[in-house]
């Protein structure tokens, strides 16, 4: 594998600092210091934080798509898919709990600062959003396709707001499960409707 460049070096801290510490309270400085480089040799690569950010948000959304991308390819069904959406909330726990949903915190920063890259950060939504309508639409949801997967959307953005507020592992687990039966009832009235 290749080493990364200092270009993604600097994308990758300013990503993590960005989560854990918010974009309005990322600077310049901070960065660099994770990365280890010099203000001059920073400023090669980045002219404005908004580069960065822009940067951020392209490699999310390059991770995203990896990520949807192999859940299409490793899950047999539908079902399975949608599955591997909703344990996100339990693989990423820990820090959901600590810092929330790394693109909701993002989104809602952003328009809270009424930053010109925050329809391109809520694009991170849309990517889950087509991705989970397609797996209903398999389903033979066609009509409601749309509706089923805002409701996960929103399902799931509630968890990660309330394990950040309150770092109930148990909440967590039980509305993960909750998600789970909700998926299954839905499932079940798709394949009485297509018989």
């Amino acid at each position: 594998m290749a080493e990364k460049s200092t270009r993604e070096t600097i994308v990758e801290a300013a990503d993590r600092l960005f989560y854990e510490h918010g974009f309005e309270h990322t600077s310049f400085a901070d960065i660099a210091t994770v990365v280890g480089i010099s203000r001059g040799n920073f400023y090669y690569h980045f002219k404005t934080k908004d580069e960065i950010l822009d940067a951020v948000i392209a490699a999310r959304m390059a991770r995203t798509r990896m990520m949807l991308d192999g859940w299409e390819a490793g899950g047999d069904t539908p079902v399975a898919r949608i599955r591997s959406f909703i344990d996100i909330l339990i693989v990423n726990r820990a820090a959901i709990e600590r810092y929330g949903c790394p693109v909701g915190t993002l989104s809602t920063e952003l328009a809270k600062l009424r930053h010109g890259s925050q329809a391109e950060a809520g694009r991170l939504f849309g990517l889950f959003r087509s991705w989970l309508r397609r797996q209903f639409e398999q389903l033979g949801r066609g009509d409601d396709a749309d509706d089923l997967a805002m409701h996960l959307l929103a399902l799931s953005q509630g968890v990660a707001t309330l394990s950040n507020a309150f770092r109930d592992e148990a909440f967590v687990r039980r509305e993960v499960e909750r998600m789970y039966a909700w998926l299954d009832r839905e499932t079940r009235g798709a394949a009485a409707r297509r018989h």
